[in-house]
């Protein structure tokens, strides 16, 4: 089921259907203005260059929006939600999300293919399950949005769990979930960094 999903990862024209949603996201905040309440100035795009491992992306799709005032001696930074990237992991979010639902980081042969298709050793697996089940779950964030959800989310079994929340396709679904996580991805305005 998420082996299709993973290739899937790769393909120019979802990688553009992301960069389009992260565009969407990013506008009403730059439509704020400079986030310091004494200045208000107008924002600017100043996007960086991210090198996100495990796809073989255009570098151009990987720019990561944000935005700098443009008032002299303010500069004052905001970088939006995103659902391509998950804080400053190196991997994409929607890999993260897919590989640690796998649950595969006990299983040498998964591992294997892991490691081949998308450069990902087992330690930094079990970094991921450890972020999921330890440290999102004590987030403001969780705290706010798990009550929202119709059923209680086993721990244990963080992504796995969360996604069986939403509904649709197992894309859309991971869709959701790079949504919910939003605010962990951004900046000053998005809520809890990572």
């Amino acid at each position: 089921m998420y082996g299709r999903l993973l290739a899937s990862l790769n393909r120019k024209r979802f990688q553009e259907f992301l960069v389009k949603l992260d565009e969407e996201i990013a506008s009403p905040v730059r439509a704020l203005g400079c986030p310091d309440p004494e200045c208000g100035g107008p924002l600017h795009a100043a996007p960086f260059q991210r090198k996100p491992r495990g796809l073989v992306v255009d570098p151009e799709l990987c720019k990561r929006l944000s935005f700098c005032c443009a008032v002299d001696g303010c500069r004052g930074r905001v970088t939006p939600p995103s659902v391509r990237f998950l804080g400053r992991r190196v991997y994409s979010a929607a890999i993260v999300v897919v590989v640690t639902a796998m649950r595969c980081g006990a299983k040498p042969a998964r591992m294997k293919t892991l490691r081949d298709l998308l450069g990902v050793c087992r330690q930094t697996v079990l970094r991921w399950q450890y972020w999921w089940r330890q440290m999102l779950p004590q987030t403001p964030l969780w705290r706010a949005r798990s009550g929202l959800l119709r059923e209680q989310v086993a721990l244990q079994e963080l992504p796995q769990s969360l996604l069986a929340r939403f509904s649709g396709s197992v894309a859309r679904r991971v869709l959701h979930l790079l949504f919910f996580l939003g605010p962990l991805t951004g900046g000053l305005r998005s809520g809890v960094a990572m």
